[in-house]
């Protein structure tokens, strides 16, 4: 029973510190870095192994096509709000430039 609970308890901080040290560490010139190669060797992985993301999304939309047609309307009302505030933005620094 002890076994157990020492085994949760060193898990559980085991991955609070990680998690602290990786907040930390993504800051940092290395852990931009690292982050930077993690990347590439990712996208290297899937273009060698031609992992494509469009058969996922496709299975999806064929095993739930209502909550495909709500992501896309929503991603169009995220778009627009968007325009909208990038037009705002543009009007507010055009303003501000005149003067």
């Amino acid at each position: 029973m002890y076994f157990l609970l020492i085994l949760s308890l060193k898990s559980i901080l085991s991955s609070v510190i990680g998690s602290s040290f990786y907040n930390w560490f993504q800051g940092t010139t290395m852990g931009i870095w690292f982050q930077k190669q993690v990347d590439r060797f990712m996208e290297y992985f899937a273009l060698k192994y031609s992992l494509e993301l469009m058969k996922k999304d496709t299975k999806f939309r064929k095993q739930y096509p209502l909550q495909a047609e709500r992501l896309d309307a929503l991603e169009e009302d995220l778009n627009t709000l968007w325009e909208i505030h990038i037009k705002e933005i543009n009007k507010h620094l055009s303003k501000n430039t005149k003067k």
